[in-house]
């Protein structure tokens, strides 16, 4: 399977304090791969160092192949225009096509609110207009970091909906979650990330059912019913 993305003796700091320490993750293409780990252990700062947006202290970072790549961040950044003209932007910036903003749109729900001020929209409702905005931007690589974090149950639905279409027209997501729910319905392949450490690489269906690592353990066990 090809190689999506290396990382070699890798070690990301913030103000001088590690938080990612000796990652060595080779990562071929799966649909959907999630990052599991409580609370700090790193799942977002990895996301953020995959995406080039943290430097490498020490290491490296290989991509075989360089991928169109956007990101959805826990709380979007949203500009003071319509939710039609967050999206006119950023295709702008992006030098696409616009022409599919009202498509995707109508794909997570939103279209009926295209003119309403984008800042007005409610938590679940920014967020899915986040999603629309990397959606219309045609990425290879999607990064989303904790997409359904303080949603209500519908905007949940719609968003995996849209996640599930997503890898059907071929983008590849690696997701930060804290929902196991989620993740064991939409994960193929599971990182587990263990105070800064990477413990353990594995497809989603082992994971759940016989982690490799004692850490994974003693989190599914804290965490499942």
């Amino acid at each position: 399977m090809t190689e999506l993305v290396i990382l070699r003796q890798a070690c990301v700091e913030l103000a001088g304090r590690p938080v990612l320490s000796d990652l060595d993750l080779t990562l071929a293409h799966q649909p959907v791969t999630t990052v599991l780990g409580a609370n700090g252990a790193g799942k977002s700062a990895l996301l953020r160092a995959l995406h080039g947006l943290l430097p490498l202290a020490q290491g490296q970072l290989q991509w075989p192949r360089r991928l169109r790549q956007a990101m959805v961040f826990q709380r979007p950044a949203l500009l003071r225009r319509s939710v039609r003209g967050n999206l006119e932007w950023a295709a702008q910036a992006a030098r696409v096509n616009a022409s599919d903003a009202e498509q995707v749109l109508a794909r997570v729900g939103l279209l009926e609110q295209a003119d309403r001020p984008a800042r007005l929209l409610s938590t679940g409702e920014q967020q899915r207009l986040a999603l629309a905005r990397a959606w219309l931007l045609r990425p290879e690589l999607l990064f989303l970091d904790e997409p359904c974090a303080s949603v209500d149950p519908a905007s949940m639905a719609r968003i995996e909906q849209c996640l599930r279409d997503m890898t059907n027209e071929g983008i590849t997501i690696i997701m930060a979650t804290h929902l196991l729910g989620q993740a064991r319905r939409l994960s193929d392949q599971i990182i587990f990330v263990h105070e800064g450490r990477i413990t353990e690489v594995t497809p989603a269906a082992a994971f759940f059912s016989e982690p490799n690592s004692a850490p994974a353990r003693l989190f599914l066990q804290q965490a499942l019913p």
